[in-house]
């Protein structure tokens, strides 16, 4: 009895603690690729479809700030907010935009990142189309 008592207090306390426990993340640099090595060339040569028309855009916006849910990690600003473990993507950090291309952009929308929280979103909760136009959308934000 005594021996599941302390083991009963030994998980209550562990349960109180791995909140405060930093949590590693698999990416250390941000501006680090997260598409696999073998695809990357490819991806950075793929060209958005969707012209960057002000109604292409806004179809993007609506799509970030509603079924997408991208404001929900991403931030109202695009500058992210604060998750324990690896904080969203800072769509406002001009070095960023610049190393990123919407190939690559296109791939995590496919896949997620791995590592991250960033969840699958093509297939699951917006269409390809659509995350053509969240992306021209995510491009306004640089440099805010």
């Amino acid at each position: 009895m005594q021996r599941l008592k302390r083991f009963f207090w030994v998980g209550v306390l562990m349960m109180f603690a791995l909140p405060w426990t930093p949590v590693e993340a698999f990416h250390k640099d941000v501006y680090e690729p997260r598409v696999p090595e073998p695809l990357l060339e490819e991806l950075q040569d793929m060209d958005n479809p969707f012209p960057p028309t002000p109604e292409n855009i806004e179809a993007g916006r609506k799509i970030f700030f509603g079924k997408g849910y991208c404001v929900l990690c991403h931030g109202k600003d695009g500058k992210s907010l604060e998750i324990p473990g690896h904080d969203p993507r800072n769509f406002t950090d001009m070095r960023w935009q610049d190393a990123r291309t919407d190939g690559e952009m296109m791939w995590v929308l496919k896949n997620g990142s791995p590592g991250t929280s960033m969840p699958i979103r093509i297939g699951k909760v917006i269409s390809e189309e659509e995350g053509w136009k969240v992306i021209l959308f995510i491009r306004t934000l640089a440099g805010k």
